[in-house]
């Protein structure tokens, strides 16, 4: 579905993206850990091609997008997704005004149309009941759900999320998994997700990349990625383990 080949990527003479090659299946969940900085969310931007590669080839269910105008990327950005770290819901439109915004300006649905698919999305996030309030009137697990909602009302077959659990708690972050495991079994949705939390990348993912300095050092499964001996995945290992064992005794 998603195939990113010798892909690198410069911004101001310094190398985001260094000869990364990478594989998403149909249907797969993938999850790209990694330090800040590595160069995680640089793999989002060239799948929905806001950025070039200066080398390499990246391609959407076999179609090479690498040089497309944006033009013709239009129609391969409608099939894709995107739940942002920050939500960028609108605050001035009720929840249901946001779900609903890309489809009013962008889709040839309805008013009924749009109306009817923005319940749809509110009860498969189980906000039903939310669709009159402002973003200022609901939590922040609640927001994400809205996000998330938002992102599959155009029915995408790809989903790209960009830490989509990071500065919630516990038990909204896990509200969150379960909805992108939801996704993957209801809708068949192949998803990206960068995050630096293992306990949710080992909850969701089908498999697992890790990132350093813009490259990709392993990919493959949870267990296969623990039983690596290598001394950065060591290393990045024990600083998310001393990191989550901070937050907990806060």
């Amino acid at each position: 579905m998603i195939r990113l080949e010798h892909v690198s990527v410069e911004m101001e003479g310094r190398k985001i993206l260094d000869d990364v090659s990478f594989q998403v299946k149909q249907g797969e969940t993938k999850v790209v850990l990694g330090p800040s900085g590595a160069g995680k969310s640089s793999l989002l931007k060239i799948i929905l091609g806001l950025w070039k590669p200066v080398s390499g080839s990246v391609f959407v269910d076999g179609i090479d997008i690498t040089h497309l105008s944006e033009r013709d990327l239009n129609p391969i950005r409608r099939r894709t997704a995107m739940v942002f770290q920050g939500n960028a819901l609108f605050d001035s439109l009720t929840v249901a005004e946001n779900v609903g915004y890309f489809l009013h300006e962008h889709s040839k649905m309805k008013p009924q149309e749009v109306n009817e698919r923005v319940e749809d999305c509110l009860q498969f996030v189980n906000l039903p009941d939310t669709m009159n309030l402002l973003p200022e009137e609901i939590s922040g697990g609640m927001k994400k759900r809205v996000a998330i909602a938002r992102a599959i009302a155009f029915h995408p077959e790809i989903i790209l999320y960009d830490e989509p659990t990071t500065g919630l708690d516990p038990i909204n972050a896990k509200t969150i998994t379960e909805l992108i495991v939801k996704l993957k079994r209801e809708r068949h949705a192949t998803s990206i997700i960068v995050t630096h939390i293992l306990r949710d990348a080992f909850a969701v993912g089908d498999s697992l990349a890790l990132m350093d300095e813009g490259k990709i050092v392993f990919d493959g499964s949870a267990e296969e990625l623990i039983a690596c001996n290598t001394p950065f995945i060591q290393s990045f290992l024990s600083e998310i383990h001393q990191e989550a064992n901070l937050v907990l005794q806060q």
